[in-house]
Order: C-alpha cells, then sequence, then structure tokens
C-alpha cells in the first residue's frame, strides 16, 4: 500500500451498535467511516502510550456499555 493510502476493510456492525456510532459522528461533524477510523486511531495512540502489546487476559471480550 503507498504512503499515505487508505485500505477498504468490510465491516459488520450491529444495528445498536452502528446507530450509536452514527449519533456520535453526527456530534463531532463526522462521517461514520470518518468516526470509526478515528476511534480506531485513538485506540492505537492509548495502545502505544500505555505500552501494551496485548491484554492481560487473552479471549476475554471487553466490557463495553453499549446499552
Amino acid at each position: 500500500m503507498p504512503e499515505g493510502g487508505k485500505k477498504q476493510v468490510p465491516l459488520r456492525l450491529s444495528e445498536k451498535l452502528y446507530s450509536q456510532i452514527a449519533q456520535w459522528a453526527e456530534d463531532d461533524f463526522r462521517s461514520v467511516n470518518g468516526q470509526i477510523e478515528y476511534l480506531l486511531t485513538e485506540c492505537v495512540r492509548q495502545r502505544k502510550k500505555n505500552g501494551a502489546s496485548r491484554p492481560e487476559k487473552l479471549d476475554v471480550p471487553p466490557d463495553l456499555d453499549i446499552s
């Protein structure tokens, strides 16, 4: 992939999660795609900052409050 290029990745989300991300994106004046990219970028930055190469417990889904 060339420098600065973007890779297309198919992504399946529940309707509920998609709706919540869409609303968040609207609140932040971003597209849904832009919001997802922003969130993933922030997660990678945080991971680098914390120096964690992997979670302490493997195969345990994160406890997300998306209710």
